[in-house]
């Protein structure tokens, strides 16, 4: 009797088999969505981590060329009226709304049109320091040094590249000819805003911030036919006091669930104006692709050091 029992309950009944199935099965698919939800989450806080690393080099290359644009090299400033040697060189800063440039063209010349969402051009500009080929204390964004009674450039400004990637990139003046290198892939957008000091006598603060073109445009407001050395003295240039920059970068790969939908204000909060083009970006108005990528802004305002000398 006892044999016939044990053969009777050897195996499983069907019905057993199915809930065995069924609850591997969930066991299975509860364990695979759980780990595509690692990957995306991992995949994700790479491109966070990468965006980051991205925008925080990028600001801080521009905020050293902030800080060294307008030196000048102290034995040119040994003379009874230095204040009239300062207010006969050119501004320290210069910049454009929505423009790219190329490579090879000399500072500013030539620009080209906007390429990348009304992307805006930084341009800064300061004297050398040490025996040529330089000491190194004064260089341009791409790391070269530049020597005493030489003039150093450092201009930011957004373009394409070969894949079309939109890049930030640096142009500088070599010791030949001038050029440009990518500093920071994946970037929606760039904005510049410049801090204007109208007091008078100056105290060195600025009252509000412009974009290039209204710099532009209270320079053409000066008397026509100025000299240089007295537009130098007298341009709005040189009441700039403080650069506010804002960079919008993004990923290279898609990693979010949903596309999103976020509107992002450039440079930062409350600084946008609505009539500056590239000042505001919408995702929703991007591709799908690009809508489905981490994005983040990155926003700071440098003070310029020293302050330069001039009289509009």
């Amino acid at each position: 009797m006892r044999t016939r029992v044990r053969a009777r309950e050897r195996g499983l009944t069907l019905a057993e088999m199915l809930v065995a199935l069924a609850i591997g099965l969930v066991t299975v698919l509860a364990a695979g969505r759980l780990l595509l939800f690692a990957v995306t989450a991992q995949a994700a806080q790479s491109e966070l981590s990468q965006i980051d690393d991205g925008g925080r080099c990028a600001l801080e290359l521009i905020g050293r060329a902030v800080r060294q644009a307008g030196f000048v090299d102290p034995a040119a400033l040994a003379t009874p009226d230095p204040v009239a040697v300062l207010d006969a060189v050119p501004a320290a800063v210069a910049g454009l709304d929505a423009h790219a440039l190329s490579r090879a063209t000399a500072a500013l010349d030539a620009p080209l049109p906007d390429q990348v969402n009304g992307s805006d051009v930084l341009a800064l500009r300061f004297t050398g320091a040490g025996p040529a080929p330089g000491d190194g204390s004064m260089a341009s964004c791409a790391g070269f040094a530049v020597g005493e009674g030489q003039e150093g450039w450092s201009i930011f400004y957004v373009a394409r590249s070969s894949e079309g990637e939109p890049e930030l990139r640096c142009k500088y003046r070599g010791a030949s000819s001038w050029s440009a290198d990518a500093l920071v892939s994946g970037v929606d957008g760039f904005q510049v805003l410049y801090g204007l000091d109208t007091d008078t006598p100056r105290d060195g603060v600025p009252n509000h911030y412009v974009n290039a073109n209204a710099i532009r445009a209270l320079d053409a407001a000066l008397p026509a036919g100025l000299p240089a050395a007295e537009f130098n003295k007298r341009t709005w240039w040189k009441r700039v006091v403080s650069v506010r920059v804002g960079l919008l970068l993004h990923g290279s790969r898609p990693t979010r669930s949903a596309p999103g939908s976020f509107v992002y204000r450039l440079p930062g909060p409350g600084a946008a104006d609505p009539r500056d083009v590239g000042s505001t970006l919408d995702e929703s108005t991007m591709t799908l692709e690009l809508r489905r990528r981490e994005r983040r802004l990155f926003a700071m305002t440098f003070a310029l050091s020293p302050p330069v000398t001039g009289t509009p």
